[in-house]
């Protein structure tokens, strides 16, 4: 789940649900997409990330991440997300609050547009 809406790609608006948070709180997701992580050198997607404009935290489900087939363990105080072919891509020591940290960069979508009056330029 993720409050910002520009880090998503392939942007479905029609998608509605309601989520209920740890808090027991609720909110109301407002679409879904994709998103792209630089992890470990390798962009990895993460397909169907709920948008919740008013989450000021994102959040990942250990459940979806188990059906994109990564392997999680928790051992020790970490957590460790493997891929079957690639192996370890993420490592990540729990917090203080109990909870994993995942620090990757996002890649922002972005579409590029060329224009010139002179076809030839083109």
């Amino acid at each position: 789940m993720v409050g910002t809406k520009e880090w998503l790609f392939d942007f479905d608006d029609s998608f509605r649900a309601s989520i209920k948070l740890g808090n027991d709180s609720k909110m109301q997701v407002m679409g879904k997409g994709n998103l792209k992580l630089f992890i470990g050198g390798i962009t990895q997607i993460i397909t169907d990330f709920h948008y919740l404009p008013r989450l000021s935290n994102n959040l990942q489900r250990i459940g979806q991440l188990q059906q994109k087939n990564l392997t999680i363990v928790f051992q020790k105080d970490m957590c460790k997300v493997f891929h079957e072919e690639r192996g370890l891509i993420m490592s990540t020591q729990m917090s203080t609050n109990r909870m994993y940290i995942m620090s990757a960069p996002v890649i922002i979508p972005n579409c590029l547009k060329v224009s010139s009056e002179s076809e030839t330029q083109l």
